[in-house]
């Protein structure tokens, strides 16, 4: 066997040999069996759960146990009763019928997975404890926290100092509540180059590229114009205002305020002279 396409065709000749088998003492060969196919049932739509069902409470750090380990939910449910499957490969938790958390399946005992959007409130009363958070660490090994993020971070902390600056990057991490991550993260590169350390400037690009993307190649006799720059969303606002068809106004009120201060000035002197 030399080549992915030599294997193909061994592959393919071992299908039509077994075709040809019998299974035991049956008098039809596996090809033959297969064509009752098309007269079986339809599968469920709803397919079969095969994962364990847990129902576990929310601990006041917004984790639950699920057999040896412990994941993290909104730390709004703290408190609550969930609902959990657990699979072979991952885990979801429910609250009621509306699903809260998705964790991949952790194999070692004693392991603990915390996402870092789920404590994104918490974290914006307290930016303090934001950097050594363990949901941060376990983010940035996720690739979830990009380098990108830790530049546009330090440079809003420059401007804005330490504990403003994390609370206008926490702005920026709930975005990927209602926005792709990709988008997030070019919005930020694009803010980051612009020197807008704003997170309504890393909003409007983000919204700026997932447009991009939505709207066909541009021609090729537009590529040679200069790259858009980040506008305020202030700017953007007053740039979509509806026309004003209000007339403009007029000074001629004013005139006849002018004239009757000079008429009635002249009267006083012509007092004073008599």
């Amino acid at each position: 066997m030399s080549s992915l396409v030599e294997l193909n065709e061994m592959v393919e000749q071992w299908d039509r040999q077994d075709d040809a088998r019998r299974i035991g003492s049956r008098p039809r060969t596996i090809a033959e069996v297969a064509l009752e196919h098309s007269l079986l049932m339809p599968l469920p739509e709803e397919p079969f759960e095969t994962g364990r069902l847990f129902a576990p409470r929310v601990d006041r750090y917004g984790q639950i146990p699920v057999r040896t380990n412990r994941h993290s939910v909104p730390i709004r449910l703290i408190g609550k009763r969930v609902r959990v499957i657990l699979r072979a490969s991952h885990l979801v938790v429910y609250d009621q019928n509306v699903e809260v958390a998705r964790h991949g399946r952790l194999i070692a005992k004693g392991a603990v997975r915390l996402e870092l959007d789920h404590y994104l409130e918490v974290l914006a009363r307290k930016p303090g404890a934001f950097l050594g958070s363990t949901a941060l660490e376990q983010a940035r090994s996720a690739g979830k926290f990009a380098p990108v993020h830790d530049a546009w971070w330090t440079q809003a902390m420059k401007v804005h100092g330490e504990r403003d600056g994390t609370r206008a990057l926490i702005e920026v991490l709930l975005l990927g509540r209602h926005m792709t991550h990709e988008h997030v993260v070019a919005g930020l590169a694009a803010a980051l180059r612009a020197g807008a350390m704003a997170a309504d400037a890393v909003a409007l690009e983000a919204r700026k590229t997932a447009q991009a993307e939505a709207e066909p190649a541009p021609d090729a006799r537009n590529l040679g114009q200069p790259p858009a720059t980040v506008t305020s969303l202030h700017e953007w606002s007053l740039a979509h205002l509806p026309p004003d068809t209000r007339p403009l106004p007029s000074v001629s009120h004013y005139g006849q305020l002018l004239r009757r201060r000079r008429t009635s000035g002249s009267g006083h002197r012509e007092g004073e002279a008599q």
